[in-house]
């Protein structure tokens, strides 16, 4: 099924555009990490440079789950190797003498090239060339002998399990694009966000997670009353705030506006660029980058899977259809504004929770565990700024944190300031994500000594 027309929330540059980016380009996407990067954290930079000249990464959803079955895969196959973590899927495989960094490429290039074909379906351009030249690349440098073949034999058997356990879960039988989802009629109910005339992934939330017990294992308590106090603090804060601009008039400073365009892309390819520049200051091990990468992805896909659970369970209207019904909602506080227009355009789906803010509570609280303090500083770039200040440009614009935490409320904030999410839909996706952390460090990939 081809995908009619990805909404701004998750839009990127298209394939087409890409064409021309020259590989140092490239490289500044991937995150300056990837040039001295590990196998663990090279094939994570070449799965997110797939997933953004594919197009994927204007579903994340589809491409949080593209890279915890990756690193599923990555991990299963060096733990196969030297047992230092529980195993995800694999058990029962243990070659200590095969090749770790034979077993990453494999394991990596095999879930890959699978759900890369799969995604052809949606309309995304092909990238097995592309990653069966990253493989040939991994493999040219490894030895000959008994210890890479047996490596490729371990990656391939940890691909192998993943996908098996994966196979049936769903989500390529997903409705993309729900144009016959029931619409609320009542002050505070779900409506299509303009110009969309569709429901995003209504379903999503109906995936098995790959740690979480159960979907709505930790589903938020319920979004303000719209004739409270509280709602119409809110509902204000984000009419002020979430203009465009140019037709709807704007408080935003400079900077925040550029927090705003900055935070826009993807969560998944946006955190795993941050990861790999944690990775690579800290000077991890090959073993410590698949179980970080692994951990961290799990976070992702099961805070998506966790978000969509909620936004489709509560239904709640987006600030652009409140404002739109401000007059009519019942609460003589908010004043209504027919013409009101956000800074871009809103996603198909309900407002509660911020599915983006459950990912920087996710990815960052996992950092924060995985590494044992919060305070570590980092530099990163943004795909969906203007053009000439992008990550694959030759003169990105940066923005620099002291902490995870505080890049996840930033990346929090900007849902406000770009005019699509509602402050209370931020601060419990934050809080959501950050148990769904909790969560999957505790229960997944334990360290066995």
């Amino acid at each position: 099924m081809r995908i009619n027309r990805m909404y701004q929330d998750f839009r990127n540059p298209s394939p087409k555009s890409l064409a021309a980016v020259s590989t140092v380009c490239l490289y500044l996407l991937m995150g300056a990490s990837y040039l001295a990067a590990d196998e663990v954290t090279k094939w994570n930079g070449i799965a997110g440079n797939a997933s953004f000249t594919s197009g994927l990464s204007g579903i994340p959803p589809f491409e949080s789950r593209l890279y915890a079955v990756t690193h599923a895969a990555i991990h299963d196959a060096l733990n196969a190797i030297d047992r230092r973590y529980s195993p995800y899927v694999l058990n029962s495989l243990l070659i200590p003498g095969a090749s770790p960094e034979a077993a990453v490429a494999t394991a990596a290039h095999e879930v890959l090239v699978n759900q890369f074909n799969l995604l052809i379906a949606y309309g995304l351009a092909p990238q097995q060339a592309v990653l069966d030249a990253a493989y040939v690349s991994s493999l040219a440098a490894i030895p000959a002998g008994p210890a890479k073949d047996a490596g490729i034999l371990v990656g391939q058997a940890a691909a192998a399990a993943i996908l098996s356990k994966r196979a049936n879960d769903g989500w390529n039988q997903q409705v993309v694009q729900d144009f016959a989802y029931l619409q609320g009629t009542a002050p505070g109910e779900y409506r299509f966000t303009p110009p969309n005339n569709f429901a995003f992934l209504p379903n999503w939330g109906k995936l098995p997670p790959f740690v979480l017990f159960r979907a709505d294992q930790y589903l938020p308590s319920p979004p303000y009353p719209v004739d409270s106090k509280r709602y119409m603090a809110d509902y204000n804060e984000i009419k002020n705030l979430g203009g465009n601009g140019v037709t709807t008039p704007s408080a935003r400073t400079p900077d925040q506006t550029q927090i705003a365009l900055f935070w826009f892309e993807s969560s998944p390819l946006g955190w795993n660029r941050i990861a790999r520049t944690g990775s690579a200051s800290s000077a991890l091990g090959l073993c410590e980058n698949a179980r970080l990468f692994a951990l961290l992805n799990f976070a992702s896909v099961d805070g998506y899977i966790g978000s969509f659970y909620a936004k489709y369970y509560y239904k709640y209207w987006r600030p652009i259809t409140a404002i739109h019904l401000g007059d009519i909602d019942g609460n003589p506080d908010t004043a209504g504004d027919s013409t009101w227009t956000p800074l871009l355009e809103t996603p198909a789906i309900p407002d509660y929770d911020s599915g983006h803010s459950v990912q920087g509570g996710a990815i960052s609280e996992i950092m924060r565990l995985f590494f044992g303090t919060d305070n570590i500083a980092f530099t990163t770039c943004s795909t969906s700024m203007p053009s000439g200040s992008t990550c694959n440009d030759p003169s990105p614009v940066t923005r620099s944190y002291t902490s995870f935490s505080q890049a996840a409320a930033e990346n929090g904030l900007s849902r406000i300031l770009v005019g699509i999410h509602f402050r209370k839909a931020v601060a419990e996706g934050i809080d959501h994500g950050v148990q769904i952390a909790h969560h999957t460090f505790v229960h997944s990939l334990r360290p066995l000594r």
